[in-house]
């Protein structure tokens, strides 16, 4: 019965081999149980409970694409997404933690109405590939700047506006060797590599004294201080609109990316190249968005770390059951969780970012309609420090360069919209 629901022996799997691809997946993608804390714990929400959500959603989400998807793809609370909520959101906008939660669950909602309509295809088409690429390079370099200032070898500085620290300093060289150590181990392909790098070095921080153990295994902590604290008082506002619609943009445009590096992978596309029961995967990524919102964290996602777990021989939902199971087992590692500091999560971000930013290759750097508009929602988002900041520039300049080089046939009514808003936006509600 469970080779026949799952088609495990039909896509040329077996039990065991979708089990270790499931703990493969694991492996490449669980540092985003110490990261996302550390993150959103900026934004004033609490790290244990933030701890929790992000087991929970990333637990929830996952058993849904295994079980009604049946896909071997993971998911969790999105790198870029939870630094746009705290960075971007809470402390850039001046937005409560309660309200952010909010706009990431309309989000979610959203999400879910795009993929049971049939304009789900036209939605994501209808953003013009260098955009998509860009939004998500810069992600990562705002990443980058992130992971940089956290460990403080970039710092603020009155006559640049930014400028070197302390590179002798404890926390900025461990920083250095663990993100060192992490690109050796991503390059030779281990599995983990990341976690095994935060954990080696955060081991090391508490041989030398920079930092104290705290323990590693103990009962979860509650929940209770993020459940349910979603805040319906700004609903409406212009702002937070922006917001919902920013937060909307780059889980659909990575989730489909996710979704189709990881199908391709596993051999999941039809002879079009179109996804077999994208609806469903869609639905599960969305419905783990509304989740996490919920019980406390920024948006969920599809990991393409799930890729690791495909190389491992992962093809079916079952491999995303696994992933679900030990985020379940990773709830009562609390004290592990809190145990690692900036030093370790930091170069994890710088890591992450470096791979984001790689998109950039693929823009059509002979137009110059296209790639200008790229760099600028690329380079605005951590020059800003906000991502929706950056994915507006990128629009408008868009727009405006199609229009002016008489190529407006190539911009879509919704470019055009958005564009119009975001314009609005600046200049008449921040200027």
């Amino acid at each position: 019965m469970l080779d026949r629901y799952f088609e495990i022996t039909a896509r040329g799997s077996s039990l065991r081999r979708e089990m270790m691809a499931g703990m493969t997946t694991f492996l490449a993608m669980s540092y985003i149980i110490f990261v996302n804390p550390d993150i959103l714990a900026n934004a004033g929400m609490d790290p244990g409970a933030v701890f929790v959500a992000t087991c929970l959603s990333a637990a929830i989400g996952t058993l849904i694409m295994g079980l009604y998807a049946n896909f071997p793809i993971a998911i969790a609370p999105g790198m870029g997404l939870n630094a746009f909520f705290t960075f971007g959101v809470v402390l850039g906008m001046g937005i409560p933690w309660q309200a952010a939660l909010m706009a990431v669950f309309l989000s979610g909602v959203l999400f879910v109405l795009i993929s049971v309509l049939p304009i789900r295809e036209w939605v994501i088409n209808s953003i013009p590939m260098e955009l998509k690429l860009s939004i998500s390079a810069g992600i990562g370099l705002f990443l980058i700047m992130i992971g940089l200032t956290s460990v403080g070898i970039v710092v603020d500085n009155p006559a640049t506006l930014v400028g070197l620290g302390d590179l002798s300093a404890p926390p900025a060289l461990l920083a250095i060797v663990c993100f060192i150590l992490i690109v050796v181990l991503e390059a030779r392909q281990i599995p983990g590599g990341i976690l095994i790098g935060m954990l080696t070095i955060t081991a090391a921080g508490v041989l030398l004294g920079v930092s104290e153990p705290s323990g590693i295994v103990s009962l979860p902590p509650s929940v209770e201080p993020t459940l349910f604290a979603l805040d319906w008082s700004q609903a409406f506002e212009l702002g937070l609109v922006i917001v919902v619609i920013s937060f909307l943009f780059v889980d659909v445009f990575d989730t489909a990316g996710t979704l189709v590096a990881v199908a391709h992978k596993a051999g999941l596309l039809d002879k079009d190249g179109r996804i077999l029961g994208l609806r469903r995967a869609l639905l599960a990524d969305s419905t783990a968005t509304m989740v996490g919102a919920v019980v406390g964290t920024s948006s969920a996602t599809s990991y393409v770390e799930s890729i690791a777990g495909v190389k491992a021989g992962g093809r079916t939902g079952v491999t995303a059951i696994v992933v679900a199971m030990l985020f379940l087992v990773a709830l009562f590692f609390a004290p592990l969780a809190s145990a690692i500091q900036s030093y370790a999560t930091g170069p994890a971000l710088v890591f992450v970012g470096c791979v984001m930013v790689g998109g950039l290759a693929a823009v059509d750097w002979d137009d110059m309609t296209a790639f200008v508009p790229a760099v600028i929602t690329a380079v605005a988002m951590p020059l800003t420090y906000s991502i929706a900041t950056g994915i507006g520039l990128g629009f408008i300049t868009y727009a405006a360069l199609k229009l002016g080089a008489g190529q407006w046939k190539k911009l879509s009514p919704s470019v055009a919209v958005l564009a119009i808003l975001f314009l609005i936006k600046f200049v008449f509600l921040e200027g």
